[in-house]
């Protein structure tokens, strides 16, 4: 079992306190902005083009899963392994809902 002795837990404890801050502060980020040519911008200047094709590809396999496609076929069209993808359907089911959330925003 591994053991964290007091300065190792306080330096985890507050790497967790600073990535929760931080999450925070680019939700309210991307919330501030006022339309889809801002977030694109934002999220070009923000992230790698391979950062954005990876989230990119996640949503749109997101998309196929729920139209309930197999995921080999998923992975036939996608280019992604079947472990991506079934890490993907995992996060939809047990996950915090927001693939779930965004595909019926979507939808609208």
């Amino acid at each position: 079992m591994l053991q964290l002795n007091k300065t190792q837990f306080n330096m985890r404890k507050n790497q967790n306190q600073n990535f929760e801050k931080n999450l925070n502060q680019l939700c309210r980020a991307i919330l501030s902005l006022n339309n889809k040519k801002d977030i694109q911008n934002f999220l070009i200047d923000l992230c790698t083009q391979t950062e954005l094709q990876a989230m990119s590809e996640r949503l749109e396999v997101a998309k196929l899963i729920n139209q309930k496609i197999s995921y080999r076929k998923i992975s036939e069209l996608t280019g992604l392994s079947t472990t991506t993808i079934t890490r993907i359907a995992n996060w939809m089911k047990d996950g915090k809902q927001g693939y779930n959330k965004a595909l019926k925003n979507l939808e609208s």
